[in-house]
């Protein structure tokens, strides 16, 4: 009873009406309770004094009808106004609050939330931030509406690849952001490359146009205790690591990185023919 009674209410839960109801409800009821002690310690005075026009009986009648008709009754239906006028505000600002952490092209999150989410993270899961490869290509050769079209198809991909559990970002431009929770690492690391070569295979159609795309990924991991900033600059020199070596590929932070620096030292000669070596590759790409 002291919980139904109590008028404390959160914000929030005005957008739904049951809630509103009950408090215009709750209003009417506490609006009854005072009219009654207000009638309970007056008129008897009054009747005892015989200030009373009619009898005590019918003076306590007709104050109790005043009570239930006036009192309530104009109680409750001015909290359900201000009920219906919280509620309204409470869903603009929802509304408001949805738009400031989401992506307006993508329907994804967008960066603030996607940080937010990062920082969140308890317990072990993987960070993939992708990329699309030679994007820029892609809007100068079929234009920007086409450019839209393919960050969309992508963004349906991501969100049909990954389950609740796993968080899906556009962090600005042609990059994106994923946090994979819930399973062991080599089903994470399955499951991402799975995405890619679904994105891989399956060209977008837009504007009349066959448009082939591919992917970039790279893959860092949440450890408890471990820095979530170093978790996302890993997973960045990842996917810069992956462009370096060919895109259309997704790099773990934690792969052989002698082997993958010697393939890319032996890809990229430098202007006088010679491999970079694997310590020059590293100082030249940051890492």
């Amino acid at each position: 009873m002291r919980n139904w009674m109590s008028l404390q209410a959160d914000f929030d839960n005005f957008q739904y009406r049951r809630n509103v109801y009950v408090f215009a409800l709750k209003m009417s009821f506490l609006a009854v309770i005072l009219s009654g002690v207000i009638i309970a310690l007056t008129i008897p005075p009054l009747g005892f004094l015989g200030l009373l026009p009619v009898t005590l009986s019918h003076a306590i009648g007709f104050g109790a009808i005043f009570s239930w008709l006036v009192g309530g009754t104009v109680s409750g239906m001015l909290s359900l106004a201000a009920g219906f006028t919280m509620r309204e505000l409470t869903l603009s600002r929802a509304e408001f609050e949805k738009l400031s952490r989401t992506d307006t092209l993508s329907g994804l999150l967008n960066r603030r939330a996607f940080t937010e989410a990062v920082d969140r993270i308890e317990g072990d899961a993987s960070l993939v931030i992708f990329d699309v490869d030679r994007f820029k290509a892609i809007n100068d050769r079929f234009g920007h509406a086409c450019g839209d079209a393919v960050i969309t198809a992508v963004s349906a991909v991501l969100t049909s690849a990954f389950d609740e559990l796993s968080v899906v970002a556009r962090l600005g431009g042609e990059e994106f952001g994923v946090i994979v929770c819930g399973e062991p690492l080599e089903e994470r690391l399955e499951r991402i490359q799975a995405v890619r070569a679904r994105i891989a295979g399956r060209p977008i159609v837009a504007e009349g146009h066959h448009i082939s795309i591919t992917i970039s990924g790279g893959v860092a991991d949440f450890i408890p205790g471990r820095n979530k900033q170093q978790v996302y600059a890993s997973a960045d020199r990842a996917l810069y690591l992956s462009k370096a070596l060919g895109r259309n590929r997704v790099v773990h932070e934690r792969e052989g990185l002698h082997h993958a620096w010697h393939g890319l030292a032996e890809s990229r000669p430098d202007a006088e023919g010679r491999g970079l070596g694997s310590d020059n590759v590293m100082q030249a790409y940051g890492i």
